[in-house]
């Protein structure tokens, strides 16, 4: 639904005055105390959206991690956006609340890095939620050796990987340390190459840590960034050599990798993860052309030319527009239709958006409970990324 409406009577307040303000209300209604409509109120100078969708006390979907067999919360929790001060939130107190509270709404699953905060990503998930260790099933990450590279890069660029056995080894018991546990469910390779994934050492040491009861699984996570070029030659790789999953860069405006590799990993009973699923955020509906970052916060690698920035936030924004048949009268916010498309991919086990808040969180964790998309819907999706979403022209970056 979107209509024009004077706010500034309501909320005594000038619209001339606002460039982008976003409300999200829970309402539950005394009458059906377990339904819960929320309404999200998108603004934008005079332009008003309003989007409704219904959740039942955040009923989690759940799905099986094929490799390990256990049960994992389809939306998962990536601690990285909590965990390293590259995403805004530098409040320790806040990251520990937001944690227990994706807990409290059925997720489980958890995606983190030993890299993250040099060590923080994962001693701050074991004292938000160590008590509930056999509750949660972890995914974190190793490869990179910040022992010897301590600290932020500059440019964010990546440290030296190590995937010798004894730095492997090594990764693996900090991280238990870390972690305070005495096993990992899914150990990640930290953004490889193809030299890395040929590496049967490599390989030979991660079967011998899981027949030692230290790993439940292994998998790779490709990156850093999306690099279709390469990544698409992992990927399959991965899943159909290795036979393990992989977690990728895969939302519906960057389908690249994802298209091509989830039926292969369909055809192979491998797991898909997904990170990214809101292009940085584009898909949540909160970006108008007027967004900046700092040079700190990650998403500013999106934009370091006025070209990356149009492809990016100018064009995307044109393209979000184009998919809001998905959400507007469908039962959706913009960024629980970005969810519910993922998840019509079978492969796909879990789903780590970026978290920056609270209400955020809620309206994510809820995205299992939207109508999943129609075949209609997902062949119109479909038929727009196919046509680059019908973009007439670009728009200027000013």
């Amino acid at each position: 639904m979107n209509r024009r409406v004077d706010l500034s009577q309501i909320f005594q307040f000038s619209l001339d005055t606002i460039k982008h303000l976003r409300i999200i209300i829970d309402i539950s209604p005394l009458d059906i105390p377990d339904l819960h409509p929320i309404l999200l109120v998108d603004i934008r100078g005079r332009r008003v959206h309003f989007y409704f969708a219904w959740r039942f006390n955040y009923t989690m979907e759940y799905r099986i991690l094929n490799e390990t067999g256990q049960k994992v919360s389809a939306l998962g929790f990536g601690v990285w956006t909590v965990s390293t001060t590259m995403w805004g939130i530098t409040d320790y107190v806040f990251a520990v609340k937001m944690l227990k509270r994706a807990f409290d709404l059925g997720i489980n699953f958890y995606d983190t890095a030993d890299v993250y905060g040099d060590g923080e990503g994962e001693t701050i998930l074991a004292n938000a939620l160590g008590s509930h260790r056999d509750e949660l099933v972890i995914a974190t990450k190793f490869g990179y050796d910040f022992y010897n590279h301590p600290g932020l890069q500059e440019g964010q660029r990546e440290r030296p990987h190590d995937w010798s056995s004894v730095f492997v080894r090594k990764a693996c018991e900090e991280s238990l340390r870390r972690l305070n546990t005495d096993r990992i469910d899914l150990y990640q390779l930290h953004n490889p190459r193809m030299d890395a994934l040929e590496n049967d050492e490599l390989f030979e040491t991660l079967e011998a840590l899981k027949q030692e009861g230290k790993l439940k699984g292994y998998a790779a996570a490709l990156g850093p960034a999306l690099k279709p070029d390469r990544q698409v030659e992992e990927g399959l790789y991965c899943v159909e050599k290795r036979r393990m999953p992989i977690h990728i860069i895969y939302n519906m405006l960057e389908q690249q990798i994802g298209e091509v590799v989830c039926p292969a990993a369909e055809a192979n009973n491998v797991s898909i993860l997904v990170r990214v699923p809101h292009a940085s955020g584009v898909l949540e509906g909160s970006y108008s052309t007027d967004t900046t970052f700092a040079p700190t916060d990650h998403r500013s690698h999106r934009v370091t030319t006025n070209e990356m920035k149009r492809k990016w936030l100018y064009d995307g924004l044109l393209k979000l527009e184009k998919l809001r048949f998905a959400c507007e009268g469908a039962g959706r916010t913009p960024a629980q239709m970005a969810i519910q498309w993922l998840l019509s991919k079978p492969s796909i086990r879990g789903i780590f958006p970026n978290i920056y808040d609270e209400a955020q969180l809620q309206e994510f964790a809820s995205a299992s409970e939207t109508p999943p998309f129609s075949e209609e819907e997902l062949n119109r999706v479909e038929d727009l990324y196919r046509h680059d979403f019908y973009l007439e022209e670009p728009v200027e970056a000013v």
